[in-house]
């Protein structure tokens, strides 16, 4: 039993994994009408928690959009480009975090004084929440495509309104959208240019 315990963990994931996950997956602009179970939303955020984030902060906040009723709150803040596509979304989530995440830090860090030291610092505060949700909204794309599931992400909106409609006491804040469920492969854009490495990357 020891020796499975000390096993190191796989470090690889294989090529078919590493498809599904970059190289062919898709940012989606038109969906299937398939729905996206309560369950699978679970799922995607228990996946997404476990991602390392600073002094495990967890900052992100998520609200999923489920019902016509809900959607109608936030099409007011769209772009004109992206209100068809959020409408036919089986979900459309509202990608934010929280103003003051550090207050569940004592149940969340092994250090609890760390609260004081994001509590006593707004500016450290708002720099640590918005770069480690940001972080967490990476893995939640990430996420939803190992389950399955396609992706579009929007930054097409306005936060303030946005905010205003869902967050009325401005504790959580708007960061991105980003509508989910089965893509419609008829309605996906050419696949655009992407940086090579030379120009992108540096060794040093």
């Amino acid at each position: 039993m020891n020796a499975v315990l000390n096993s190191p963990l796989p470090r690889a994931v294989n090529e078919q994994a590493i498809t599904a996950l970059f190289t062919e997956a898709r940012t989606q602009n038109g969906w299937l009408p398939t729905p996206v179970p309560d369950a699978t939303l679970r799922r995607l955020y228990d996946v997404v928690r476990a991602g390392p984030t600073a002094q495990n902060c967890q900052p992100m906040r998520l609200v999923f959009l489920r019902t016509h009723e809900a959607k109608a709150r936030l099409i007011p803040a769209l772009s004109t480009g992206n209100v068809e596509k959020t409408r036919q979304a089986p979900v459309t989530m509202i990608v934010g975090w929280d103003t003051q995440f550090f207050e569940l830090m004592p149940t969340l860090w092994h250090r609890p004084e760390a609260r004081d030291t994001f509590a006593n610092n707004p500016a450290l505060a708002d720099s640590t929440a918005l770069r480690n949700a940001t972080l967490q909204g990476g893995y939640l794309i990430l996420a939803a495509r190992a389950l399955g599931l396609d992706c579009g992400p929007m930054s097409g909106f306005d936060a303030a309104k946005v905010n205003a409609e869902f967050f009325g006491d401005g504790r959580w804040r708007a960061n991105f959208l980003c509508n989910l469920g089965h893509g419609d492969p008829g309605l996906l854009f050419g696949r655009q240019r992407r940086l090579d490495f030379d120009e992108a990357c540096e060794l040093l």
